[in-house]
């Protein structure tokens, strides 16, 4: 899928079916994360997937806006050291593995870490080690169903040359 149309078809998929997913596109997902941009060049991210059903069903109890992620094939968690732009770190990584996903005909969905209440007890089911933090999850699967991307405010409404006019 050409780069652009990747961008432009993403969408947050909260339905999934049961057609399996390879541990090679998974692995293809948390390279392209990888590679995501980074203050310093720090790479502060780690990631653990699972696709245990316990776990995951364990996770969506935890999760009030995440009922979906029992559903899904595979959960990324980002976590990362705490680092000065780790947010800003994570987040990158989290945006390309979504694009990736868009891009190898898979669904996704970020779900949110940082500051949640479910953060810590997150990071404890996973041994990450204390003082990393839970950035964000990324549910990942097959779409149940054809999804369409939301509508998005128009180039022409948001782009601003020089000064706000």
């Amino acid at each position: 899928m050409d780069f652009f149309e990747a961008i432009k078809n993403r969408k947050s998929v909260r339905e999934y079916s049961d057609k399996a997913v390879s541990r090679d596109l998974i692995e293809k997902i948390i390279d392209a994360g990888r590679l995501a941009a980074t203050a310093r060049n720090e790479q502060p991210w780690e990631f653990v997937v699972t696709s245990d059903k316990e776990t995951l069903k364990r996770i969506c109890d935890m999760c009030p806006n995440g009922p979906f992620i029992k559903e899904a094939s595979y959960l990324i968690a980002v976590f990362s050291k705490d680092t000065k732009y780790y947010i800003e770190d994570c987040s990158a990584a989290t945006e390309n593995m979504l694009l990736a996903i868009e891009a190898l005909g898979l669904g996704g969905c970020w779900v949110a870490g940082d500051k949640k209440d479910y953060a810590e007890n997150i990071r404890k089911m996973f041994n990450a080690p204390g003082g990393y933090k839970l950035v964000s999850m990324i549910t990942a699967g097959y779409p149940r169903k054809e999804e369409k991307p939301r509508a998005k405010k128009s180039l022409k409404d948001i782009l601003r040359w020089e000064k706000y006019a």
